[in-house]
């Protein structure tokens, strides 16, 4: 485990944006692991959060132009990550505006290499929608930055949703994935590990 990787880790706990036990997911899945990303607001952590994701940025040579950040975690992450780098960045409303300035984007116009932010991959749903949102613009798709890959099953296969993308020519790059968590035997207790194993070997999507 890298040393961003394991700060990262060390900062959700406390901040309990990444917690332990037992959790059912939107999807129905019972998961002995949960994160929320707005819990670090909780905490005066943001700084913090922003520099690892910048050392991540840093250790896999990312190139970009701008950053773009999926309503609601990748706004947060997103605009503290441009405010560290000092990055044009934009995200999209939920619903559509129709008065004032109008439209569903916020931000600078989406141009050149973009790198989509958010927090969490699972089934990739998010991660289209972004892209979905992007397509009308002229830009490069520099790749997709996430704090956590579940490595579930994506929308199309059994593949793992970022291994789905990057057969579509769309990079993942993450600060940790569920992989990563079995290496945090010094950060998690043995139990614990033992149970994100279990749910490895029930819903862990296919490397490509």
């Amino acid at each position: 485990m890298k040393d961003y990787q394991e700060k990262f880790l060390k900062l959700a706990i406390e901040s309990g944006a990444f917690k332990l036990g037992d959790f059912t997911l939107k999807s129905g899945r019972k998961s002995p692991y949960f994160f929320n990303a707005a819990s670090f607001l909780e905490h005066g952590h943001l700084n913090q959060l922003a520099e690892v994701m910048a050392e991540k940025i840093n250790d896999s040579e990312i190139s970009f132009d701008m950053i773009f950040g999926p309503a609601y975690k990748g706004i947060l992450l997103g605009s503290i990550l441009a405010t560290k780098l000092n990055k044009p960045v934009c995200f999209n409303r939920k619903e559509e505006k129709d008065h004032g300035e109008g439209g569903s984007l916020i931000g600078a116009k989406p141009e050149g290499r973009v790198l989509i932010v958010d927090d969490v991959i699972s089934s990739g749903l998010a991660i289209r929608e972004a892209l979905e949102i992007l397509k009308p613009y002229d830009v490069e798709i520099a790749g997709v930055l996430v704090t956590l890959d579940r490595q579930e099953k994506g929308q199309k296969s059994d593949l793992m949703a970022s291994a789905e993308l990057k057969l579509e020519g769309i990079d993942v790059f993450k600060i940790i994935s569920l992989d990563g968590l079995l290496d945090a035997g010094n950060i998690i207790s043995e139990d614990d590990i033992g149970r994100i194993k279990d749910y490895r070997e029930q819903f862990r999507g296919k490397d490509a």
